[in-house]
């Protein structure tokens, strides 16, 4: 059996590349690695160089679209500030269940915080990260990062 270490990289489609490298650049944070014109594709570092990467492919203005979910991990801390930094960019917070948010959601089980947002294609984006905390799979769905503190000092 091979063990699996962690995951290289993952691939979206993007109906325009140039605007899609400005959105992950500038509002994902991530670092642009490499471009390729003539392939229409464009690389990103996520984690660092040389941890894991996205691809991004130009389909241009085909009708087949495939909407996917990419969940990028961060810190406690990021994640906490991501609902103010994604706003100031113009993009809507959201819950893993599409709800507008003003801060993280929880999800007990694991426990992680955790903050969803859509690209300009309409990706799924998450910020998350694992709390310290004991992990809660008895409590189901999710909380408030605010409820999640008051059970946790409770």
């Amino acid at each position: 059996m091979i063990s699996i270490k962690g995951l290289y990289e993952t691939h979206l489609t993007v109906s325009d590349l140039d605007r899609s490298i400005d959105f992950y650049r500038d509002v994902v944070g991530l670092e642009l690695a490499h471009r390729i014109p003539d392939r229409n594709v464009a690389f990103f570092w996520v984690g660092g160089r040389e941890t894991s990467m996205l691809g991004l492919w130009s389909i241009h203005s085909s009708p087949m679209q495939m909407k996917l979910h990419i969940a990028f991990r961060t810190t406690i801390d990021q994640v906490i500030a991501s609902p103010a930094s994604l706003r100031s960019k113009g993009i809507v917070p959201r819950s893993g269940g599409g709800t507008e948010i003003d801060e993280p959601i929880v999800f007990p089980w694991m426990p992680a915080v955790s903050v969803y947002f859509h690209d300009l294609d309409g990706h799924s984006l998450e910020y998350i990260a694992i709390l310290p905390e004991k992990a809660r799979p008895d409590i189901h769905g999710i909380m408030t990062l605010s409820e999640w503190n008051g059970l946790a000092k409770g």
